[in-house]
């Protein structure tokens, strides 16, 4: 009788690497202070420039180094470092960073993440029942990726807050990134710059929009934009 076949180093990698960051998608989604949300997002950032290093490693990609390098100086360092100046220029303090945050959640947070958990099945078991596989494609780290990217939409929608809901965004790159490296790790690297060239201009407009919003309503909350509504 055969025994089953143990994963491989890179299987393995990818599949531990996927779960860490849907487990930090949900620490963001039950996250109350925007400084904790966007060391979340550096961690799982972070994750992303550590399977772009195993993938290159084991699949004698080199390209794949410099794009690690390329992430992690955007999401890591780069991205965070905007947001945190922006939260500061706005003058967001102590006390009205937790009265804001206070304000934004659409569910209270223990509801919020038994709503991410529910995502996150759906999207994890809908994905798994394609039947996608292969060695190129661990199965398990492309359905937590499918997991991951509802989850991202889901922070989205139950915060009323400008900075969440752009970190939200910010993470959703993140699964987005996760799968096409799993998927498709071999693309040019001028291809997989384009991706993080994309999230440079998603984080311009965020910026502008958080900078805007503040300067007419002297907050981060969007509960105000629903008086728009027709």
């Amino acid at each position: 009788m055969s025994g089953v076949q143990a994963p491989g180093v890179y299987e393995g990698a990818a599949n531990v690497i996927a779960a860490g960051m849907l487990l930090l998608e949900f620490g963001m989604l039950r996250q109350a202070l925007f400084r904790d949300q966007i060391r979340l997002y550096m961690a799982q950032s972070a994750l992303i420039s550590v399977l772009a290093i195993v993938i290159a490693a084991d699949r004698n990609l080199p390209d794949l180094y410099a794009l690690a390098a390329l992430s992690a100086a955007l999401k890591v360092v780069a991205v965070p470092l905007v947001l945190r100046r922006l939260l500061r220029r706005v003058g967001l303090d102590d006390e009205e960073e937790i009265a804001g945050v206070a304000g934004s959640h659409t569910l209270s947070p223990a509801t919020a993440v038994l709503a991410g958990i529910v995502l996150a099945a759906f999207g994890f078991f809908c994905f798994g029942a394609l039947g996608i596989h292969g060695p190129a494609a661990p199965a398990l780290a492309l359905a937590l990726a499918a997991a991951m990217v509802l989850v991202s939409f889901g922070l989205m929608i139950v915060r009323r807050d400008v900075a969440s809901q752009a970190i939200g965004f910010f993470t959703l790159e993140n699964a987005i990134s996760l799968a096409a490296l799993v998927v498709a790790a071999g693309l040019p690297l001028i291809l997989a710059t384009a991706f993080l060239f994309d999230l440079l201009v998603a984080v311009v407009v965020f910026g502008m929009l958080i900078r805007a919003h503040h300067s007419r309503s002297e907050s981060l909350s969007t509960a105000d934009l629903t008086k728009l509504q027709g």
